[in-house]
């Protein structure tokens, strides 16, 4: 077999992953080595989102006690508030938190690049190339999620036309930066005016959620479902309160191999659904203290902690007991083996009963820094050993890859929740952070260090290819919002819907990415 550094025209790649020995190897079995490397790292990454979004649903669903007293009776009145706005929400710890991996892998290259006058390609690449992922098969997969004739539209469109249009100006306003104010190159003013609009997003939305005078579009939101998310058995209970009928928060069991759900945030009142319910008790203080009784036996975090480290160490579960066919029961324990190491680490993750879920949330992001880290050495190491550009590798395998969590936030959201909110506002929201924090983060490191040092600013290597595939992603992008604009004027919502035009909606969603991937591909490589 002819090796890659003959047929691509350069030189043997001289760099390793762990030893040494590894450059005397074949160039295309080193390349099958890191592709095998890559596809497990990604493995583990999806492993990592069940235990992120887990820790991530106790944060959501944190409340705080409210007492009321009416001036007249003086009855006091309790309620249980919500403590994160749904909007805000999505677009911070769902949409900050799915992008994670991306935020990580952009971050970290551009560490590695610190002191360069020139940025890296491999984070901005992975940035764009996961933002047409985000906005095409995401897409594509959510449309035909919903049960055939299953409509299911957005309840809040005033919310989410602020979210698109904060979407589509991230991307105006990077070409604005690589083409039109200082072509080529970053400053640093740039970059710290590309976070500082992710703030601006968040303002924005919240405004638009809470219909504020003069800044908030005059659009009328449908009414929340009272039955926002179907029932669904909880496998363990978060608190003893459930008993008395407090907010609760449905968990998908992670043995299993499924993500936790983070969409089961729900309230018995349908008119806001922000507050939770806190029937009368006669005797309150003896209904607390049996509470905290059950709480300290049923969530005891020692045990919870040690049953991770049993439940990551077991391959027969309750799915396999249900496979009776041979043929059916060897993949599935195959697979539970190639996740058995990465389940056993992530086991060392608090339960995230501690502290609402925080430091969970942390570890999680930890694990996915450290992963994100393998990742973009090892993809390093494939565009060293192939000579495919590293732009290529990271619009395609990388940003797919990193995008997995986008995915199932996503496909779980459309398949569960009443409205198509959260499925669609994760992909708008995820492109706008990629953005204002995936991209100006790393920049704004870059540019600091090059203000300081160098008194230079951070010039842009390729920034010609990287604004070609901005004009095809917002060309193509174009096209998709269009035809959900069509869908919601002619079936009456986005997602959904009669089976053939679902799935006609689905496979023109999946050419639009192929033309930006193919496209962006010759540009970056230089056939056009």
């Amino acid at each position: 077999m002819i090796p890659f550094s003959s047929i691509l025209g350069h030189e043997k790649c001289e760099k390793y992953l762990v030893f040494s020995g590894e450059s005397a190897l074949e160039d295309n079995f080193r390349a099958f080595l890191y592709l095998i490397g890559l596809a497990y790292c990604f493995i583990g990454l999806s492993a990592i989102t069940a235990r992120f979004f887990q820790s991530m649903e106790n944060v959501v669903k944190h409340t705080r006690k409210v007492v009321e007293v009416d001036p007249v009776t003086k009855t006091e009145t309790i309620r249980h508030e919500k403590v994160w706005n749904y909007t805000i929400a999505d677009i911070s710890l769902l949409a900050f938190g799915t992008s994670f991996p991306q935020i990580s892998l952009a971050t970290i290259d551009a560490v590695q690049n610190i002191g360069k006058l020139y940025a890296g390609g491999l984070g901005p690449g992975t940035l764009v190339g996961s933002a047409a992922f985000d906005l095409f098969p995401i897409h594509a997969i959510c449309v035909v999620v919903p049960k055939a004739g299953e409509l299911k539209k957005i309840a809040d469109l005033g919310v989410w036309l602020v979210e698109l249009f904060w979407s589509f100006w991230a991307y105006i306003w990077l070409y604005i930066i690589l083409e039109v104010w200082t072509p080529n190159v970053v400053t640093l003013w740039e970059a710290l005016l590309t976070v500082l609009q992710y703030g601006l997003l968040l303002i924005h939305a919240y405004a638009q959620d809470k219909r504020w005078p003069y800044i908030s579009l005059t659009i009328a939101r449908d009414e929340r479902p009272e039955d926002w998310v179907p029932e669904e058995t909880p496998c363990f209970q978060q608190e003893a309160y459930q008993k008395v009928n407090f907010s609760e928060i449905k968990h998908v069991n992670e043995e299993n191999g499924d993500i936790a759900d983070i969409f089961s945030i729900h309230s018995e009142n349908p008119t806001d659904p922000l507050y939770a319910t806190v029937p009368q008790i006669d005797d309150e203080a003896e209904i607390l203290d049996k509470a905290k009784e059950t709480m300290l036996e049923d969530t005891q975090l020692l045990t919870i902690w040690r049953q991770q480290f049993v439940d990551a160490l077991r391959l027969e579960n309750p799915e396999t007991k249900k496979f009776k066919n041979m043929y059916l029961l060897l993949p599935r324990i195959f697979w539970q083996l190639l996740l058995l190491p990465w389940r056993f680490l992530f086991a060392f993750v608090p339960p995230c009963q501690i502290a609402h879920g925080w430091i969970s949330f942390i570890c999680s992001l930890l694990f996915i820094s450290g992963i994100a880290y393998i990742v973009t050495r090892i993809t390093d190491l494939i565009s060293c050993v192939t000579g495919i550009n590293a732009y290529v590798i990271a619009f395609t395998a990388l940003a797919s890859g990193t995008s997995w969590p986008d995915l199932v936030a996503s496909k779980i959201a459309a398949e569960r929740q009443k409205t198509a909110d959260s499925a669609i506002a994760n992909i708008t929201c995820s492109n706008s952070v990629n953005i204002y924090v995936g991209i100006g983060v790393p920049w704004l490191i870059n540019t600091l260090y090059n203000f300081i040092a160098y008194r230079e600013p951070l010039r842009i290597q390729n920034a010609g290819g990287l604004s070609f595939s901005l004009i095809v992603f917002f060309c193509t992008s174009v096209g998709c919002i269009s035809v959900l604009v069509l869908r919601r004027i002619i079936f009456g919502a986005e997602l959904g819907g009669p089976r053939l035009w679902a799935w006609i909606t689905c496979s023109f969603f999946m050419l639009l990415w192929i033309i930006f991937v193919v496209l962006s591909s010759l540009k970056v490589s230089g056939f056009i």
